[in-house]
Formats: structure tokens, sequence, C-alpha cells
């Protein structure tokens, strides 16, 4: 297949894994982009410099560079709006009601796809394409889904349940066949000097991980203090604001109980945090909206058996999945799963492929 005339923007972090899918889309003949993607809100290099991380101002040097060494045109897009309005403010309303989101999904979905998608076509480009480690494969029934990449422990479906069909149609993933140590090794024949590179793991506009300080910033005013209580409403102790918690914690409730506690609970309308024992944070079922079908169309109203994720570092569990209303779905596992977390998302598997996937409720 000629791929010459066919222009693909990839969108460029400065890491090895979209520098070496860069070279093996050129490899592949494809017309290719780069792009950074400049979403970070201060003006202020210093401040950028430090908080910067997958979009920092080393991470547009790295980026520039990798893309002068493979010879392809490079720029920086602005998508600053984008990211305030669908990824940090989505991230403070959901802590605000006692959620705990997933920042990286909501970028993913909304400023990574549907923002560059956009600006991609609107420059002549027939596909854009990223370093994540999964795959895309269109099915016998004719939709598009995400297939596990090779490597387990890279895999990146999770976090890409939420594309949509026209979005994976225009998107390509060439990395998801390889392993973390073979795009190294592929970065390295071809010169990328960010071959030895260490990823990137920290939320990119929060690299202190002081969630609470954060929020607190951005939204002008704090979270009062409030009681933490046992499931009966008992008072135990008194906590910094619900900002401060999530469901499963155990390290810094400061609550002298005699014995291991955790949060099973956050309750945003009576500013309470609920604390009870390990068992206590163990649940068989779930309530999910806000969701997406990828490799099946939607379960009209059939019960469906799976495997699914509750969070990025999940194993995955098998499950039962069914319709109990619109946009809802339940789900039933086989084992209580620990901390089933509310603004999470729970990604149904069929074997290595994305059935779909939901929120939390």
């Amino acid at each position: 297949m000629d791929n010459s005339k066919t222009k693909v923007v990839i969108g460029m972090s400065g890491g090895v894994d979209s520098s070496a899918a860069a070279w093996l889309l050129k490899e592949q003949g494809y017309d290719v982009v780069g792009v950074t993607m400049q979403i970070w809100q201060d003006e202020d290099p210093e401040t950028v410099e430090e908080n910067g991380g997958c979009c920092g101002l080393s991470a547009v040097e790295d980026a520039r560079k990798a893309a002068w060494q493979l010879g392809i045109p490079y720029y920086v897009m602005n998508f600053k709006e984008e990211f305030c309005r669908h990824v940090i403010r989505y991230f403070i309303e959901e802590y605000v009601k006692g959620r705990t989101p997933n920042p990286c999904i909501a970028c993913n979905r909304y400023v990574k796809w549907e923002s560059l998608l956009k600006r991609s076509l609107d420059i002549g480009a027939r596909y854009i394409a990223t370093g994540h480690y999964a795959r895309i494969e269109r099915l016998a029934n004719g939709r598009y889904a995400l297939k596990k990449s090779v490597t387990a422990a890279k895999d990146q479906t999770y976090a890409l349940y939420n594309l949509t069909q026209y979005q994976l149609s225009h998107t390509l993933m060439p990395v998801g066949g390889y392993s973390k140590e073979e795009i190294r090794q592929i970065a390295q024949k071809a010169g990328l000097n960010v071959a030895g590179k260490p990823d990137s793991q920290e939320i990119c506009f929060i690299p202190d991980h002081d969630y609470a300080k954060f929020i607190k910033e951005q939204w002008g005013r704090e979270l009062p203090e409030g009681n933490f209580v046992d499931v009966n409403g008992t008072v135990l102790g008194r906590h910094r604001g619900i900002t401060h918690y999530t469901v499963g914690q155990r390290k810094g409730l400061n609550l002298s109980m005699g014995r291991p506690v955790f949060v099973t609970e956050i309750r945003p309308e009576t500013n309470e945090v609920v604390i009870g024992d390990s068992k206590d944070v163990f649940s068989d079922v779930l309530t999910c909206t806000k969701l997406n079908w990828m490799a099946v169309e939607e379960l009209f109203g059939e019960a469906m058996k799976v495997t699914a994720k509750i969070r990025y570092s999940h194993k995955g569990a098998p499950c039962v999945i069914r319709e109990i209303g619109k946009d809802r779905v339940e789900c039933r596992f086989e084992e209580p799963q620990r901390a089933i977390t509310p603004g999470q998302a729970v990604v149904f598997y069929d074997g290595d492929y994305v059935v779909g996937g939901g929120v939390i409720e």
C-alpha cells in the first residue's frame, strides 16, 4: 500500500513512545507531521517548566529535536482553552462532588482526539497518531475496537475506552505491537535523543500530587473541614476537607483507632468522610453511567459476561454486565473488588478487545 500521499499528524510529547511512533509511520511511507499540544495554563516559563510534565518546555524541545532528527515538519499547537474546559474544570468539579476523576481519560477524548483530530483534518490529514500502547482493529461487525497491546505491562487501552467510532477510524497507534524494550531499541536505532528518556508518571498539571492545594488555587476557595464518621454516623474525628480523600485511602487520615481504617465513602452533601475496616472497602457490584460502547453497539437488554477493570492499575476481574436503565449499566463481579471508586472509569473487555466502559457512580 502506498502511503506517501496520506498525511498523518502525530502528537509528540517529547517522550520515546511518540518519537518512535513517528519513525515507524515514516518507515511505513506516511507523510508525517509532528505536533506538540500546548496545554499548560501558566505563561511564566519557569512555572511551565516546573509543572510541565508531558507539556513543559523541555518536552517541547525534546519533541522538536526528535522531529528534526526524523526530518519531519513540527509545530506547537495551542490547546489551552480546550484543556482548561474539558480537563481542569472537570477535575475540580468532580473532587468537589466527592468523586475521584480520571483527567487523562478526559484529556484523551476531548483534547488529544476531539480537538487535535479536528485541526488535523482541517489541514488535510487523514489520520492522527499517538504513542499509546494499544491497537485498533475493525471487527467483523463493522465496528472499530481497541485491542490490548502486545505487552500487558504497558497496555493503555483503559485510558482510551471513551474514544468514538469516528475517532478510532481516523487514528493510528503504531507502537501497540511492540514491547517497551523494543520501542527503546527502535528509537536508539533511529538515532533519537529521547531513546533513554524515562517515562512520565504523574498527572501532568499536578506533578507534586497535592490535589487539594491545586483545587484551592484554581477554585479560589477551600472546602471546609468536616467530620470523619462510621457507617452509623458516629463522629470519629475531624477531616481536612473532602478533596484530601478518596475511597480506599488508609494513609494520611490521622485517626487513632488502634487498627488500620479506610475511607469507604465520601458524602459531599453532609461534608462527611465515612471510615470503615478493610472488609468494608470491598464490594461485588457497581453501577456506571456515561457509557461508551466500542466492540458492540450496545447490550440490547442482554446480560454479557466480560472482564472489567475499575482503575488503571487493576488487573481486571470477571463479571456480568446488564442494562438497568437508559445509559445505565450494572456490573456484578464474581468476587468482591477493593475500593470501587465513584468518578473512576470501569472498562469492559472481551478477551483483548474493549467492549466499552463508563463512569462509576
